[in-house]
């Protein structure tokens, strides 16, 4: 039964191996090479281990374990960076290594997530997505509505992403 925990400073290199390899293998066919070799393990493993030693805008961050209790996945997310929108809660990072989607692993890490920013006060929830991953169904599935789509410069390309959102985190945490 897989297990989801609060991240750990210790789990900052598995966390960032998680992040590429899953980024590379989400975005292959969405985004140029160029622009997908642009982030290195380095500068994930620095970035965690910044955010699970000290996190800002109230950031929070779980991590999946499988039945080994190897960590799988993570998601991470705190206060709306933009406040461009009325939610004041967002999913800054949701990754899941290949052989674990399509498994219920993904809505295990949102139910928790949802359940923890909730009680940090939390009344609704965005998370951005490039429009054309196919995982935006994952989001639509839970009771996601489209929100806004923006331009965001990845490397040295333009992608276009697209915010979903819950008005209410109770609707998204009854969904699952």
């Amino acid at each position: 039964m897989p297990k989801v925990r609060s991240a750990k400073f210790e789990d900052a290199e598995t966390i960032a191996n998680i992040h590429l390899s899953s980024w590379k293998s989400t975005y292959k066919d969405l985004i140029d090479e160029k622009d997908l070799s642009n982030i290195t393990l380095e500068n994930r493993i620095a970035l965690w281990e910044t955010v699970l030693k000290k996190p800002v805008n109230g950031q929070i961050a779980y991590v999946i374990e499988n039945d080994e209790e190897e960590v799988v996945g993570f998601v991470s997310g705190g206060k709306e960076r933009t406040k461009n929108y009325s939610y004041d809660g967002e999913i800054y990072a949701i990754y899941l290594l290949d052989d674990y989607q399509g498994r219920g692993y993904g809505a295990k890490m949102i139910q928790t997530f949802a359940q923890g920013m909730k009680e940090a006060g939390y009344e609704s929830l965005l998370v951005w997505v490039l429009t054309q991953n196919p995982s935006n169904t994952f989001y639509t599935k839970l009771g996601a509505v489209p929100v806004e789509a923006e331009k965001v410069t990845i490397g040295q390309g333009t992608y276009e992403e697209t915010a979903y959102g819950w008005k209410d985190i109770d609707t998204l945490l009854n969904n699952l």
